[in-house]
């Protein structure tokens, strides 16, 4: 079997490739995203550098870090939104850096997106907002589209609010509406980017039953982004935590809680006293910082950067 190097596309000023077949590989363990050697930039700025970690398949990930860490980044370098500099991502065994647009269009018919203000046409209905993915990806008739538009809404308790606009609802029913409608497809990953955003803390506590609920009743695999540390404790299998560019540690929750790395106690904890500064920018310069072996305790399939 081709490691994943074998097949790695690096996109940088000195070596420039044409776009090729997606060849098929297995990640490492079970993984359904695998990240490897990932540096992403913005002119001088690097946001992401030489991170690598594998998503274990049909759990829930979350990746934290303080605010300005990368982290809404990083889901868009895995859906192929943007190109990393360097490294590969193989979504169920699939490159998509490097690799033809079809390709990659191909290969994000797999994700599900809830963004964090639900991202809602604001002049469709909330069933009209379920249903749309379905009337543009797939050719279901009405009736299907509305046998699947209330079997979701019903696991997101809006079955009797689908007739109204998103202006005329709460921010949470946006959120769950959201969800509903990233469900639609059957994707096999959904991505949450910062989920919680503007919800007040039993809201989030609610979307957090209902963030468990769905990932038990349909079996995908969850990845989110986010920086709250109550959220992730409630709905989380495993943790990464990204600090000045890079990946610090990646595991299991209960490994990552008893870690004894001095980032990951200060950010669960919610210390001000540690590595962790105010000014994450200040601190950080140019990204360069010193390498540090990431910590992957409990993760199958898991490797350091």
């Amino acid at each position: 079997m081709a490691s994943w190097r074998q097949s790695q596309t690096v996109i940088g000023p000195a070596t420039r490739q044409m776009p090729v077949a997606a060849p098929r590989e297995e990640p490492a363990g079970d993984a359904i995203i695998s990240i490897r050697n990932v540096t992403k930039s913005f002119g001088s700025h690097t946001v992401l550098r030489d991170v690598t970690f594998d998503v274990p398949r049909g759990k829930t990930t979350a990746i934290m870090g303080p605010s300005g860490t990368g982290k809404s980044v990083m889901l868009k370098v895995i859906i192929g939104l943007l190109k990393p500099e360097q490294g590969q991502i193989l979504v169920d065994g699939e490159p998509i850096v490097g690799v033809r647009d079809k390709d990659v269009f191909r290969i994000r018919r797999k994700f599900g997106v809830l963004f964090q203000d639900g991202a809602l046409f604001g002049s469709m209905s909330l069933y009209d907002n379920i249903a749309f993915p379905m009337r543009e990806h797939t050719s279901k008739t009405e009736r299907e589209i509305r046998g699947v538009v209330l079997q979701k809404a019903e696991l997101v308790g809006l079955v009797d609010h689908l007739s109204k606009l998103p202006g005329e609802v709460s921010g949470g029913m946006r959120k769950r509406a959201g969800l509903a409608r990233a469900l639609v497809l059957e994707p096999k990953i959904i991505l949450f980017d910062e989920p919680d955003s503007g919800l007040d803390p039993v809201r989030v506590a609610y979307l957090d039953d209902l963030v468990n609920t769905a990932q038990h009743e349909t079996g995908a695999t969850f990845f989110v982004i986010t920086h709250n540390i109550q959220s992730v404790m409630r709905t989380a299998d495993y943790m990464g935590l990204l600090f000045r560019s890079r990946l610090v540690a990646f595991g299991s929750k209960a490994s990552m809680s008893s870690s004894g790395d001095p980032i990951v106690r200060q950010f669960l904890a919610g210390q001000a006293e540690g590595p962790i500064g105010m000014d994450e920018m200040a601190e950080s310069g140019d990204g360069q910082g010193a390498a540090r072996p990431v910590v992957t305790a409990g993760a199958p399939g898991a490797t350091g950067a």
